[in-house]
């Protein structure tokens, strides 16, 4: 969805996966996009097709300094910041009582904490303009109940519970929404994904399917333009329909 004036995305966990796709999707709809990853050189091919609209960045979103300097510089490049998608996060399946103190903690840092401080030093900037979106990346983890999934569920509901409680505060300048995230061919799941376990997975799934990072992409470039301007507060879940876990193991 072409547009005349480029909306400025700052997206986290660029790199791979989800946010891989999320970055292509603002891209070929003409936005412009501070891309952070860990590594940034993983961007290279992004810059070089995208040169004028690309600003490649090392971050780990548990860096809260670093995390403020990545700000900085987008906003020194393009002038605002329209658009955050928090979209780093992650962590394995962990049975509760091998889940240290360390390990819980680690799990909010990244799943939850990183998104709380990139949307509290954003919306100030966002406020000073036109106002803008900010997109959390959650999970169907977090309201679906499956066993080792204690620290990464509980984060990412609590992710889902900030989307609409920053919705409220805050509009109707800015929108302030997540998707649900069910069970997606990325390149973290790809690999463990014989033909057996990916018939279990679609057999368990309403849609038949695992999902592709497109579906998300989508989702996500829907969410944070102009089609989903009445749209705030809300946790959109985008999972092939499923209700109870499509992951098959006790």
């Amino acid at each position: 969805m072409p547009v005349d004036s480029p909306t400025v995305f700052f997206l986290t966990g660029s790199s791979r996966g989800l946010g891989r796709a999320i970055a292509e999707a603002v891209l070929d709809a003409g936005h412009q996009l501070v891309a952070t990853a860990r590594n940034p050189e993983s961007l290279d091919d992004l810059l070089a097709a995208h040169p004028d609209d690309v600003l490649p960045l090392a971050l780990d979103v548990t860096d809260a300094a670093a995390a403020e300097a990545a700000i900085a510089a987008g906003r020194e490049r393009f002038g605002r910041i329209d658009v955050v998608v928090n979209n780093a996060g992650g962590f394995p399946p962990m049975a509760f009582l091998d889940t240290d103190l360390p390990s819980w903690e680690w799990c909010f840092k990244f799943n939850l904490t990183s998104a709380y401080l990139l949307t509290r030093t954003c919306l100030p900037i966002m406020l000073e303009h036109d106002g803008g979106a900010v997109l959390n990346i959650s999970s169907a983890a977090g309201r679906i109940v499956q066993k080792g999934f204690v620290a990464y569920g509980t984060a990412k509901a609590a992710l889902s519970f900030m989307t609409r409680q920053l919705a409220a505060e805050f509009a109707p300048r800015v929108r302030v929404n997540a998707l649900s995230v069910g069970a997606v061919e990325t390149s973290a799941l790809a690999p463990f994904l014989s033909d057996d376990l990916r018939a279990q997975m679609e057999s368990m799934t309403p849609m038949r399917r695992i999902g592709s990072v497109e579906d998300i992409a989508a989702a996500a470039l829907w969410l944070c333009s102009p089609a989903g301007g009445w749209v705030t507060g809300k946790v959109v879940e985008v999972d092939g329909g499923t209700e109870k876990t499509n992951w098959p193991f006790e």
